[in-house]
């Protein structure tokens, strides 16, 4: 009702809503059921971020991908971004974590 109700409705904001972080327990349920129940509330995506794995692959679990109305406003938020953000490549990702936990390790 706030969502769609004050910020959309009465106060008119079109862009992007963004819940706070999953993982600070202000919601009940496990971390499929929150993400889904913001949804749900009118967020347009969830934030995770404790860096949980098992907690991360929950959250996935319970959100789809960005499409509709959400991807549109997502996409107006970059754009107002002076430098956007380079896409992410997991290859090269897994390769600097791996050189990290190696030099953590010797």
């Amino acid at each position: 009702r706030v969502i769609e109700g004050v910020f959309r409705g009465e106060l008119g904001f079109t862009g992007l809503i963004m819940s706070d972080d999953l993982s600070m327990q202000a919601l009940e349920g496990d971390m499929t059921l929150r993400a889904r129940q913001s949804l749900a509330a009118g967020c347009d995506v969830v934030l995770h971020c404790n860096g949980n794995m098992a907690e991360m692959v929950a959250v996935a679990a319970g959100v789809r991908t960005l499409s509709g109305r959400a991807a549109r406003r997502a996409e107006a938020a970059l754009a107002r971004l002076p430098k956007r953000p380079e896409p992410f490549d997991r290859r090269e990702a897994e390769a600097r974590f791996d050189a990290l936990l190696e030099g953590a390790s010797a």
